[in-house]
C-alpha cells in the first residue's frame, strides 16, 4: 500500500525562508536554516544560525535582560492588551462573567472553582496581601500568593513545557503563551529573590 509523504513542516526542519548562506556564528561554516532575533528592539531583524548554534543562542537568549521588575510588568500588560481597553479577568466589558452560563458536562469548571474556593478559605489574608506588581503574572502562572520559589520553579518548568513552541509544531499562539509564562516567571522570581536578600540584610 502506498503511503502519502507528510507535507507538514516540522518543528526542527530549517526554515524554508532561510538565506542561502553561512551560519553567522564566527567560524562556523554550516548552512544557516534558523532565525533568531538581533534584540528585544529589532525583532524583524535576524541573525541565521544553524541548528546547533540556534539552539546555543536561545538558551542564552533573556528579552528582559536589563529591565526592572516594574518596566517587565509594564511591557507584559501591554503585550497581553495589543494597547487595546482590557478589564478584570472574570469580566466581560464591566460585566462579570458567570461560569454556571458555560455548559460543562464533565464539571471541570466545578471542580476547579472548588479547589479555588478551598484555597481562598485556607489563606484569606496572605490572598489580600498579594503585591500589586504580582497579581497578573501569579494569574498568568495559575498561582496564588504566598509562593514558595521551589513552587514557582515547579509551575514554571512544567508550564514551560507544555506551551514550548517546539511542543507545538512551532504554532505562533504556543509561542505566545510560552512568553507570557517566561515573563509572569521572571517578575515572580526577581521579587522573591529580592525579598530574600532584604530579609537578609534585616537579619544581619
Amino acid at each position: 500500500m502506498m503511503q502519502r509523504k507528510s507535507t507538514r513542516h516540522r518543528a526542527f526542519d530549517p526554515d524554508p525562508e532561510a538565506p542561502q548562506t553561512y551560519c553567522d556564528m564566527p567560524g562556523c561554516t554550516a548552512n544557516a536554516g534558523y532565525r533568531a532575533p538581533r534584540s528585544r528592539d529589532t525583532l524583524r531583524s535576524y541573525f541565521w544560525f544553524c541548528l546547533e548554534h540556534v539552539r546555543q543562542y536561545n538558551a542564552n537568549w533573556d528579552f528582559y535582560k536589563g529591565m526592572t521588575p516594574g518596566q517587565i510588568e509594564n511591557h507584559l500588560r501591554a503585550d497581553v492588551s495589543w494597547q487595546r481597553p482590557s478589564w478584570k479577568l472574570g469580566t466581560r466589558g464591566g460585566q462579570v462573567f458567570n461560569e454556571e452560563e458555560v455548559l460543562d458536562p464533565l464539571d471541570l469548571l466545578g471542580a476547579e472553582r472548588r479547589k479555588r474556593a478551598e484555597r481562598r478559605r485556607s489563606r484569606p489574608q496572605a490572598r489580600s496581601a498579594t503585591p500589586d506588581v504580582l497579581r497578573t503574572p501569579l494569574s498568568t502562572l495559575g498561582l496564588d500568593w504566598p509562593v514558595a520559589m521551589e513552587e514557582l520553579k515547579a509551575r514554571y518548568k512544567s508550564l514551560a513545557r507544555q506551551h514550548h513552541p517546539d511542543a507545538n509544531g512551532g504554532d505562533s499562539a504556543a509561542e505566545e503563551r510560552f512568553k507570557a509564562v517566561v515573563a509572569a516567571y521572571t517578575i515572580v522570581r526577581v521579587h522573591l529573590e529580592q525579598s530574600a536578600d532584604l530579609d537578609a540584610v534585616k537579619a544581619g
